[in-house]
């Protein structure tokens, strides 16, 4: 019996940490306490394992070592400066003023707030990588006015709790930067992959508000007259929307030349300042050339998305690490807060107390987990994993299926910190025995994550929605109606179509890999590349295969060669006869020398 448990610790271990988890004791003291207490049980039972168990007492001392790897991580140094920026950008009034503005743009169309919601928490994403930020602030601020104006409560609160959770997928996200600290990948290259499948995951949302305004238009009616206060101006907007894009093209081309491939995105820099500029001049000299919806929408606008061009746009044209270009969206954040007159010392606590609890949560985990991983490596547990997921039905594919389908599961009680450093430490090691890129993979893991939060009972997202919607009737101050509050089971059925729609997102990436592979830049085809030595001028050496200078451009002489050996007659051991040597004649003394 004993030898039975020893060698089959590995599985005995994982199982037991589940139950661990199951019991309700926090993640990080769980891994920990699991992987010291089978360490000591592994270290008695190693003798009776037939060299299945690799622990001894003198392992331990690896420990501080590994703890020392997790503190001078400097990749993970990016979570603290991403978590600021987020929370101090929360606080500054950005959602509140994008929504209120994406909402008038939107309103007069059959689900314009709803749109207005979906942008805006791509936005969000792209600037904060907070998912609570970006819930509570969208449903503090948009889901009064959905409710005001007749939209269906379950459609409301669901595509508030579906945008907030893009920050999951869209750069700059937290979790990308753990899954590829994990992995062992870059976080660029991760945040590249990971930006296509964000928009289009958006774009699928916006198809779903467009299938449901047709469906079903009496739950999301457009915005009426007196709620549209910037009035009307769409054709301005156009006009000098156009405008940017011929000054960008303009300075794409002339840029070319000196900048190369990153032309495109200083020319779309160059336009953006150019129109933002001319807003700001219209609006200051009151010359009326734009329209007060155009104005506000530009000005409103163009700051995040400087914002997103500081921090990921430094990224990808490789002048910053992600750790750099946290740091700088973290002062940029400060800059656009101070600049709204909204940073005060209230924020700056609010902000670090933020980032403090969310770093310290993130970094007892991270030991935990190193913990957890020294005695399940000595149990050979990652060879069992290893090989329990590579003998899968369906080759790489069939390995994708499932393990998708395990950490759907395994997301209606585990966060997705939980998720990344338990469970994709474990797969990572069969999923490259498999061929599969570990960046595609990653992306991959990172969508089906965003369901963790959308998971009825147990989704974060729904549980930050539910603490700020009305729980009893309320009376409106704008209309003077009464409203109905929100309940409980709207908010999950509203949830809903949104999780469908991302573990369809996740059957797209799996059938369509190109979408994150394009980070590897064009494939260049072996057989298409001619290789061509050049000469070496100035040496006075022929080029390679021509005859040698000399003899009229005849090949020099070659010496013979004597006669290979007869191998059809025996062999003769008879020496040969010495030949006399020639010796060169010696100097003639009796004359001058001559130096010609």
């Amino acid at each position: 019996m004993i030898h039975l448990i020893a060698e089959n610790m590995a599985p005995i271990m994982f199982c037991s940490l589940v139950v661990f988890l199951l019991l309700g004791y926090p993640v990080a003291f769980s891994l920990a306490a699991n992987g010291l207490l089978f360490f000591f049980i592994g270290v008695e039972l190693a003798p009776y394992s037939g060299n299945v168990i690799n622990l001894s007492w003198p392992l331990l001392y690896a420990m501080p070592e590994r703890l020392w790897g997790v503190l001078s991580n400097e990749t993970l140094l990016a979570i603290p400066f991403f978590t600021f920026m987020g929370i101090v950008l929360e606080r500054s009034g950005m959602a509140e003023d994008l929504l209120d503005t994406i909402g008038q743009l939107f309103g007069p169309i059959r689900g314009g707030l709803a749109y207005a919601v979906i942008f805006v928490g791509a936005l969000l994403a792209a600037t904060t990588g907070v998912v609570a930020a970006s819930v509570i602030a969208m449903g503090l601020i948009s889901l009064p006015i959905m409710l005001r104006y007749g939209y269906d409560r379950s459609v409301a609160s669901g595509v508030i709790a579906a945008s907030g959770t893009l920050a999951q997928i869209i750069p700059p996200s937290l979790v990308l930067i753990v899954l590829a600290d994990q992995l062992g990948r870059s976080v660029g290259d991760m945040y590249a992959g990971a930006l296509i499948p964000g928009l289009v995951l958006t774009l699928f949302y916006g198809a779903y508000i467009l299938t449901m305004s047709i469906i079903r238009p009496a739950s999301m009616p457009a915005l009426p007259l007196e709620a549209r206060t910037l009035g009307h101006g769409i054709t301005s907007l156009v006009v000098a929307l156009a405008a940017a894009g011929a000054i960008a093209y303009a300075a794409h081309v002339l840029m070319t030349p000196t900048v190369g491939a990153n032309a495109d995105i200083w020319g779309a820099t160059v336009g953006i300042i150019a129109i933002y500029a001319f807003t700001i001049i219209d609006r200051g000299m009151n010359f009326g050339l734009m329209s007060k919806l155009a104005q506000q929408v530009i000005i409103v606008l163009i700051p995040p998305l400087a914002l997103i061009f500081l921090v990921l746009g430094t990224i990808f044209l490789g002048i910053a690490t992600p750790t750099e270009g946290g740091a700088m969206g973290a002062v940029g954040a400060l800059v656009m807060a101070a600049a709204k007159g909204r940073l005060n010392l209230a924020v700056m606590r609010s902000a670090l107390e933020a980032t403090t609890r969310l770093s310290s949560f993130v970094l007892f985990i991270l030991i935990g987990a190193r913990v957890f991983s020294l005695s399940f490596y000595g149990v050979n547990g990652h060879v069992w994993v290893e090989h329990l997921l590579t003998s899968l039905p369906g080759g790489e594919v069939g390995f994708l299926i499932v393990v998708n389908l395990l950490v759907f599961f395994l997301a209606f009680f585990l966060d997705f910190f939980e998720l990344a450093f338990i469970i994709v430490p474990l797969l990572a090691p069969a999923a490259e025995t498999l061929g599969i890129d570990l960046i595609w993979f990653g992306v991959l893991l990172g969508v089906n994550m965003q369901t963790s939060f959308m998971h009825p009972p147990f989704g974060f997202a729904l549980f930050y929605l539910r603490s700020v919607a009305a729980r009893v009737p309320y009376v409106d101050k704008v209309i003077g109606k009464k409203i109905a509050p929100v309940t409980t089971a709207q908010i999950y059925w509203g949830a809903v179509p949104f999780v469908v729609i991302q573990v369809v997102m996740v059957g797209v990436l799996i059938f369509f890999p190109q979408m994150v592979l394009h980070y590897k830049g064009k494939v260049v085809d072996p057989s298409t590349i001619d290789i061509t030595i050049p000469e070496l001028p100035g040496l006075g050496l022929p080029p390679l295969g021509a005859p040698a200078p000399g003899n009229g451009g005849a090949p020099a002489p070659t010496t013979p060669q004597p006669p290979a050996n007869d191998l059809s007659k025996p062999p003769s051991f008879t020496s040969p006869e010495p030949q006399p040597q020639q010796h060169p004649p010696a100097n003639d003394l009796s004359k001058p020398p001559s130096f010609n």
